[in-house]
């Protein structure tokens, strides 16, 4: 098993030695775990062939759980830290790591022959790091082309390490978007359209709330003829967290309206949005004026809203406590299908 030293981060896939896929949720993980969550798994009916051997997709967090409980249960355990049963690999399952720098490295100095997809992928990327003015080892490819399952039709998804070079690359896509000779640019309506038809098999979601949120989002869009997500990730020096100085404790679901008070951390995988004025609209009764955060582990929840925005929010809601003792709550986002965070 390689790793950095770091240990395994969001945007990393992982292998195991039964040749399942997983994709890397989060930061901190367990001592004897890798928190992800199954993306491909062998299978005879699957339509994308690496080596010879043919992979499926599953796309709905509902399927996975299915496939792992009925196939592999030894994937699905219950995190006492987070207070949720979770998917996630033991390490010594892990047999490979796929961290998305390396793979840009790989393919733009290459001297095999790239498909397009590739090729394009490292255009894009050049492009944010000349436009952005960071370096291209902060930026990675993710996703299907990570693992060499990728088809022609495939996204291109792309991480950036780091606040700053964050910031820089949100800020250069709005340029970008304004020069059509870079051939990036935002979701039109027929994308819009076809994004929604995706997202509502997994995700609750009404057209009018889906457009006023999507049709302004950065963080997804258009190169050339590809479809491509960005998902901004903290540097492993930009947190002192570790797994185990924060716990959750689950405290039912709840629906509540609410005002942005700090944006600042909207943009990046976790999400969380600072929230002020809340309103119990139903759910857990007690300590409304304690709720202070909505979170989520998935990007679709990413840019959202923005700072003295109003929002709505269906969740779990969590006690967090640190190891000073000191407590609030906080709404996380994405766990089930009729979770949902938008505009109010």
């Amino acid at each position: 098993m390689q790793s950095s030293a770091k240990g395994f981060r969001e945007g990393d896939f992982i292998e195991t030695h039964d040749s399942l896929i997983f994709d890397v949720k989060g930061l901190f993980h367990p001592p004897d775990r890798v928190i992800a969550f199954l993306r491909y798994y062998p299978s005879e009916a699957g339509e994308r062939i690496r080596n010879g051997v043919a992979y499926e997709k599953v796309y709905s967090l509902n399927d996975r759980f299915s496939f792992l409980k009925k196939r592999y249960p030894s994937y699905i355990y219950f995190d006492k830290i987070f207070d949720s049963i979770m998917q996630g690999v033991p390490k010594k399952d892990v047999a490979h790591v796929y961290q998305p720098s390396e793979k840009l490295a790989e393919v733009t100095n290459s001297l095999k022959n790239l498909d397009d997809l590739e090729k394009d992928s490292i255009e894009f990327c050049e492009i944010l790091s000349r436009s952005a003015e960071i370096p291209l080892n902060k930026l990675g490819l993710t996703g299907s082309i990570l693992v060499g399952l990728h088809r022609p039709e495939s996204d291109i998804d792309v991480i950036v390490y780091g606040y700053e070079n964050c910031v820089a690359v949100y800020d250069a896509l709005g340029a970008l978007y304004s020069d059509p000779q870079f051939g990036v640019k935002p979701y039109g309506d027929n994308e819009l359209k076809k994004l929604f038809k995706f997202r509502s098999s997994d995700t609750f979601t009404e057209w009018g709330s889906f457009l006023a949120t999507e049709k302004r989002k950065r963080l997804q869009g258009l190169f050339k003829n590809h479809d491509y997500f960005l998902r901004f990730i903290k540097d492993w020096h930009e947190s002192d967290k570790r797994y185990g100085d924060v716990t959750y404790k689950s405290l039912g679901p709840v629906v509540i309206r609410a005002t942005v008070a700090d944006d600042s951390e909207a943009l990046f995988t976790p999400c969380t949005y600072k929230i002020k004025g809340t309103q119990l609209v139903r759910g857990h009764e007690a300590g409304e004026a304690m709720i202070r955060e909505v979170a989520s582990f998935r990007g679709r929840f990413c840019e959202i809203a923005r700072k003295e925005e109003h929002i709505s929010a269906k969740g779990k809601l969590e006690l967090v406590s640190d190891k000073f003792g000191n407590t609030y709550r906080r709404v996380i986002v994405g766990g089930e299908k009729d979770d949902f965070l938008t505009l109010a």
